[in-house]
């Protein structure tokens, strides 16, 4: 030991001599860090086993979901190490069960992970905990059990996927390749845009200059995600929140006015609109500031997780054409469509009726949530010591991930086709059978559990059978296997590129 030190010492001089203070401090660094690595490494204190430093994250980053589900193949939960404390990470059901319901209050997002999102999310329900998370989540959840938007959201969905099988018309008379999953990121950001504020964005069009700028500005800050491995971007991340921001609060100040000019009342239909009648029984607290923060998280989680999986799920049709057959005699039957019908009238005859006969298109679009969940993993924080059912132990500060796309590929949860796109698994005589959401975490599950379900699936299911009917798709390249960016959510890189040919 007296050698080890003496070696340290002579090491330290040596580092301070050649290249001076800055060197001498990343050594110090490093070796307290491999101090405290080694010491978690040889810990028989029942903690999760160790698979490496967090830093290795850096060197997988580019396929780091896959990364993660190859150590929770070794270790169902697992830790990796920083100088200040472990990140634990785990694809247990019983775990994620504990975490997310049974012991719900020690582990909410915490105040890294808040921080970390704070720039783009600023005090929405997706960054807080508390009496802030618990105000919106109770304004939210009244919001989305009304009937009114239900009824207007779905008007809203049916027009967008018209206007989108029109879109597509135009590529495909002229036979060329497109980005199906450029186009559907504009119609879901349209969609969510008209629901969200009443405002048509028209970003399907490109005809709106400043609706094209807030695009850009929105996308470019979603890849935020590198700000947990502290790779920067806080230049352009600044500067597109300022973009985000000025959009929105003109959006917010013309409503105002149109509120002081016309009566609104409860049967108003966009959300805005609606939290803005809320703002009036405490304006100090729902400030324009605390508005934005609602309403951009509302965006964030309707515009880009349905727009992800849809383009995960038109790429698996394309994979396994035989699905896309199936969904295809699935909704003429459920819609009783004749084959000459306009777009705008299939996609009215996608009523509530009809969509509750898709059985097969839910499961479908469930497995490829499965594959591909929208959200790939979610990071909470231990507030407390704490010991996991399956014995390991918490300690205070740890930081907790459930790893959704891990999960979807574990033979130990879902057998040993796991890694198999198979719809007919979430099927019994036809019809759907819902998994627990702790082992089917796409929508996270207990006190947080996703409010926006139904509404997603009601979206989803609106454009993809709509499409479905009027063309069928093929991928430009079919050797080629699809890749994630390492985002919030699992967005396809380079685009999802299609031929599209109608259907007779």
């Amino acid at each position: 030991m007296i050698l080890i030190l003496l070696g340290f010492y002579v090491a330290c001089s040596f580092m301070l001599a050649l290249f001076g203070i800055p060197s001498f401090f990343l050594m110090i660094f490093v070796a307290k860090f491999l101090f405290v690595y080694i010491g978690e490494v040889m810990s028989k204190d029942q903690r999760p086993p160790v698979a490496g430093p967090v830093f290795n994250q850096l060197v997988h980053f580019r396929k780091l979901f896959d990364y993660q589900a190859s150590l929770a193949q070794k270790y169902i939960t697992y830790r990796m190490i920083l100088p200040s404390h472990s990140e634990i990470y785990t694809a247990d059901p019983v775990n994620v069960e504990y975490i997310l319901k049974t012991n719900f209050t020690n582990y909410g997002k915490g105040e890294y992970h808040c921080d970390i999102m704070k720039d783009l999310f600023g005090d929405g329900i997706f960054a807080v905990d508390g009496e802030k998370w618990r105000h919106q989540r109770k304004l939210a959840s009244y919001e989305f059990s009304t009937k009114v938007l239900r009824d207007f959201s779905t008007s809203v969905f049916q027009d967008n996927a018209a206007k989108l099988v029109l879109k597509v018309s135009m590529v495909a008379a002229a036979k060329q390749m497109m980005d199906l999953q450029d186009m559907l990121m504009k119609s879901t950001l349209d969609s969510i845009f008209k629901v969200g504020f009443g405002v048509d964005l028209n970003s399907l069009s490109g005809s709106d200059v400043f609706g094209n700028q807030f695009i850009k500005a929105f996308d470019d800050s979603n890849v935020i995600i590198k700000r947990f491995l502290n790779l920067g971007l806080e230049a352009a991340l600044k500067h597109n929140i300022k973009v985000i921001d000025s959009f929105i609060f003109e959006l917010i100040r013309c409503k105002r006015e149109q509120m002081k000019n016309k009566e609104l009342d409860r049967g108003k239909e966009d959300i805005l609109s609606r939290f803005l009648l809320e703002s009036k029984k405490d304006p100090k607290k729902m400030n324009d500031q605390y508005l934005r923060d609602i309403i951009l998280s509302f965006l964030i989680a309707g515009k880009d997780t349905s727009a992800d999986t849809l383009t995960w799920f038109f790429y698996m049709l394309c994979k396994h054409p035989l699905v896309q057959e199936k969904v295809v005699l699935e909704v003429r039957e459920a819609t009783k469509a004749q084959i000459n019908i306009s777009a705008d009238e299939f996609a009215k005859k996608i009523t509530e009726k009809a969509l509750d006969n898709m059985q097969y298109l839910h499961a479908a679009l469930t497995e490829t949530l499965r594959l591909y969940p929208a959200v790939p993993m979610d990071g909470k924080h231990s507030e407390e010591d704490d010991i996991l059912p399956d014995g390991f132990k918490v300690k205070k500060g740890d930081g907790m991930c459930y790893m959704a796309y891990a999960m979807g590929r574990m033979r130990c949860i879902w057998g040993e086709d796991a890694g198999e796109f198979r719809p007919e698994r979430w099927l019994e005589n036809g019809v759907f059978q819902p998994e627990s959401p702790f082992k089917f975490t796409a929508f996270q599950a207990g006190p947080r559990i996703c409010l926006g379900k139904e509404f997603a699936y009601r979206q989803m299911k609106i454009l993809a059978a709509v499409l479905v009917n009027f063309f069928k798709f093929k991928l430009v390249d079919e050797r080629k296997e699809a890749r994630y960016r390492t985002m919030f959510t699992l967005h396809m890189d380079q685009g999802l590129h299609l031929y599209a040919f109608p259907r007779l």
